[in-house]
């Protein structure tokens, strides 16, 4: 039986946006399936983590229909235990070969526990942030075109905007 060689991308994705979809393209060239982690999962309903995890699920499954090889999408929830992160994450995971990420601290963990890492380049960082499109959000700008268009319908259906004004407003 052949040894599949399935990577591991892991971002919060708040929103999934061009910059990861151009990653995960990427990565697509370069192992047989994808595990695309959502990191930070509990977390919604906050300012900077406006979206749950099944949202974000319904943005990057939507998103990902041309991808040309097998992904799955699991939700990674903090434990707030760094020297034990990684063992969380692999006992949730499918089996995984290499992880992408450019994350320092996720490099350093998965690095120490002897798992291959790659930091694959940023596309347009500085427009490419989730941070960036939540602000434009926010500012009543533009975001649409820095996200795949089943995100766009993704937040516009659960109101997404709308929330993150409510929840970024002060009492």
């Amino acid at each position: 039986m052949k040894k599949i060689d399935r990577g591991l991308y892991i971002g919060r994705f708040q929103p999934y946006h061009n910059g990861h979809h151009s990653v995960l393209k990427r990565i697509s060239e370069y192992v047989d399936e994808i595990i695309i982690g959502i990191g930070s999962a509990q977390l919604s309903h906050e300012p900077g983590n406006p979206f749950t995890s099944g949202e974000r699920i319904m943005m990057i499954t939507q998103s990902l229909d041309e991808l040309p090889c097998p992904f799955y999408v699991i939700p990674i929830e903090d434990i707030q235990r760094n020297a034990l992160w990684v063992a969380h994450v692999r006992s949730i995971s499918p089996p995984f070969s290499r992880v992408f990420s450019s994350n320092p601290l996720v490099v350093q963990l998965f690095a120490e526990q002897g798992i291959s890492v790659e930091s694959p380049d940023m596309y347009e960082r500085q427009s490419h942030s989730g941070t960036e499109i939540r602000r434009r959000m926010l500012a009543g700008e533009n975001w649409q075109d820095l996200v795949p268009k089943a995100v766009v319908d993704v937040v516009e259906e659960i109101n997404g905007v709308e929330r993150l004004t409510r929840i970024s407003g002060s009492d």
